[in-house]
């Protein structure tokens, strides 16, 4: 099998880093593991392993017949046989499809909130999904949307996964409560900076550290004037976008997520890979991710959020033993030994 990873870009993103890790984790296992950047590179194409074969495509626009073109010569010359197109990219696969139809075409769905819409908003979608011969969904949910309201009837569930074996280096850990989300909606960071601001004034050698991609748009600017309003300048860190985040994780003591929707995050596995203690907002599947090894606030309760994290601020010991639960849970159920085999025997069979 020679399997192609589809993406839109390769800025720092859930769906960006699981088509990453894809290609590099296939790369040992299989004849061919490849990857393709259709609009816009970004900083984890550093990520990438180099022997791994690439191509970019340099799109523009929804009907690009020259991206097209490079896309369809790449496949035959490297004798591609499945497609495996993540999020958005959907559409130039479904256009692929229609030029080489022998090619076996996989869609991954890593939106966790489409759950909360319905098939006739997704037009374009439904109509690209009768070209798929698999679906691959992040959540049950979305397993059981996509089965009511697109047009493949081959759907599975398979959880993301991360690479832990990258995260053995052990660091001193400061204070820091650490937030990897890109600042934009669902993602909800003004809630977290509530909860925040709250516990500085019982915590105030404690930081919080956010780590996204900045669009300098209202969204960012709301949460620049909270911080200025609340005395925040010292305690709240934007670092922006970066492609690893392994060192700020390695320093830090819990990891978070304060959103709205959620699928299954890959920043709460790599919360576990780097030993954080995860604290979240009952959204997506982070409750059935975290297990017994972690705290989940109910949505929108900025106090509840911050009593569970003040919970762990205040003691040490147990934040430090669910931490190791946690990482010891990433390990068995949701790291590459554990869930590769997943998508191999997936591709054997379609």
């Amino acid at each position: 099998m020679r399997v192609l990873q589809l993406i839109d870009s390769l800025h720092p993103g859930g769906a960006e880093r699981m088509a990453v890790t894809l290609a590099n984790a296939l790369h040992t296992k299989m004849e061919g593991s490849y990857i393709c950047v259709t609009r816009e590179e970004g900083a984890l194409k550093k990520d990438l392993d180099p022997l791994i074969p690439y191509i970019f495509l340099e799109k523009k626009g929804k009907v690009a017949v020259k991206a097209l073109r490079l896309l369809r010569a790449f496949c035959i010359d490297n004798n591609i046989s499945h497609i495996h197109a993540h999020g958005t990219s959907f559409f130039l696969a479904t256009q692929l499809k229609m030029v080489l139809p022998k090619v076996k075409l996989v869609w991954h769905e890593h939106y966790g909130s489409r759950i909360t819409s319905k098939g006739n908003q997704h037009k374009v979608l439904r109509f690209c999904s009768g070209y798929f011969d698999q679906i691959i969904t992040v959540t049950p949910e979305l397993k059981t949307w996509s089965e009511q309201h697109l047009k493949c009837s081959n759907v599975t569930y398979i959880s993301n996964f991360v690479d832990v074996s990258a995260y053995n280096t052990v660091n001193q850990r400061s204070n820091s409560i650490i937030c990897v989300a890109n600042l934009k909606q669902p993602k909800n960071h003004l809630y977290l900076l509530k909860a925040f601001a709250l516990l500085l004034e019982e915590f105030p050698n404690w930081e919080l550290v956010l780590v996204g991609k900045i669009f300098n748009d209202t969204y960012y600017k709301a949460l620049i004037d909270f911080v200025a309003a609340n005395g925040l300048t010292e305690k709240v860190s934007f670092l922006g976008d970066k492609s690893d985040v392994k060192k700020e994780l390695l320093s830090s003591k819990i990891g978070v997520l304060s959103s709205t929707y959620e699928g299954l995050p890959l920043a709460l596995l790599e919360y576990g890979a780097a030993g954080l203690v995860p604290v979240t907002t009952d959204v997506g599947f982070c409750k059935d991710v975290i297990s017994t090894f972690g705290k989940v606030a109910p949505l929108d309760d900025v106090t509840s959020f911050k009593n569970l994290l003040k919970a762990y601020m205040l003691d040490d010991d147990k934040r430090q033993d669910d931490a190791q639960g946690f990482k010891k849970h990433v390990l068995k159920k949701y790291s590459v030994a554990a869930v590769i085999p997943k998508f191999i025997e997936l591709y054997k069979n379609n």
